[in-house]
Order: structure tokens, then sequence, then C-alpha cells
């Protein structure tokens, strides 16, 4: 799922934006500009298309610890960096029952994508919208915009990662800037850290 970039609000696509936003108005913005599904390969390869990646954040309640992983997945360009958000595309698969509605579109995806990245989480603990990030410094932020969730849990152990998630651990949230976090896990963390 994609979005033409010179269409989102100015203020979201800087060379390197984190803003905190109600998802009313996120979801507000982005069905103003409008979407479109793009083959994979040509929306990787076109900085002129945004495409719309959910990122999930898991964190205790407490927000002491926070999930961090390896990198291994599809996006060879992420490889040996380590990442606190999980989530990935939207497909058409995602807007099957519900039509036109970018919202129910993005949710839709987000679940799929806990879904498939993790084998078993509490169903309790459910994502919150916190706000969006953009880059457009490295290759992969040039083509995508993130839509940052949060899981807050009392129960980081009933978590359990998927293949995708390697060397999955809970660290301390102090601690994270000693990993060798992607761009996108710095900006989130800020973004997490003011919220």
């Amino acid at each position: 799922m994609c979005i033409i970039k010179k269409d989102l609000p100015e203020a979201w696509i800087k060379q390197k934006t984190i803003i905190k936003l109600d998802i009313d108005e996120f979801i507000c913005a982005c069905t103003r500009a409008g979407f479109r599904f793009i083959d994979r390969p040509e929306a990787e390869n076109n900085p002129s298309l945004k495409q719309i990646i959910p990122y999930i954040v898991l964190q205790t309640r407490d927000l002491k610890m926070t999930a961090v992983y390896s990198r291994k997945g599809s996006e060879k360009r992420l490889h040996d960096l380590k990442s606190i958000g999980i989530g990935g595309h939207i497909n058409p698969v995602d807007s099957n029952l519900q039509g036109d509605d970018f919202e129910q579109i993005l949710l839709s995806g987000m679940q799929r994508e806990l879904a498939e990245e993790l084998e078993q989480r509490p169903l309790n603990d459910q994502p919150d919208f916190v706000g969006i990030l953009n880059e457009d410094m490295t290759d992969v932020g040039k083509v995508h915009f993130g839509a940052v969730f949060r899981i807050l849990t009392d129960c980081p152990d009933a978590f359990v990662p998927g293949e995708e998630l390697s060397d999955f651990k809970w660290v301390a949230t102090d601690s994270l800037k000693n990993e060798n976090l992607e761009l996108w896990s710095e900006l989130a963390l800020t973004l997490i850290q003011n919220s």
C-alpha cells in the first residue's frame, strides 16, 4: 500500500520526521491523500511513493524493558542491524473485506504482521498508535513511511518470536543506545520516549 509522497502533509515528509499524532489525524490525512497498491519491486525503487509500514514496538508496562531482535528478513538492506519494530508491508490481502477504508486496511495489515512474526503473544495486550516517522536518508527510508504503534505488557515472557525475529530478547530500555539499531528504531525510540 503506497501513498504518493507529495500528497502527504509537508511536515510529515521532511528528511527526518518524528511526530506524535492522534490516530484519527493520521487516518484522516492518509485517507485524504489516497492510497493504492503497487507491485513491490516498483514501489521499492520509486521514491515518489511512500509504502505505509505499521511498526510495532514491544515494551513492558513500566517501560523499563524493550524487545529487540536482529534483522534477517527479506529486507537485505537492514541485515546486521538491530530493530525494536515489528511489522511490514500492507498488501492487497489486507483489504479483501475492508473495501477502501484506510484505517481498517492499516489495522488488518498490522494484525497480520504480528501474527506472522510472533508465534504467540498475549491477546489482551493490544497495539496503541503513537505517531509517525519518516526518513529520506537511507535507501530503505526513501520508499517507506512508518506508522508507529506500541504494545505494553506485564508478561514479556509470553511473547514467542517467529523465525524472522532472530535473536529476539528483552533488554533494558536505557541500554538500547548500546545496540546497533537501524535508523527507524532510533527514531521510534525517540518518539515513544516523548509520548
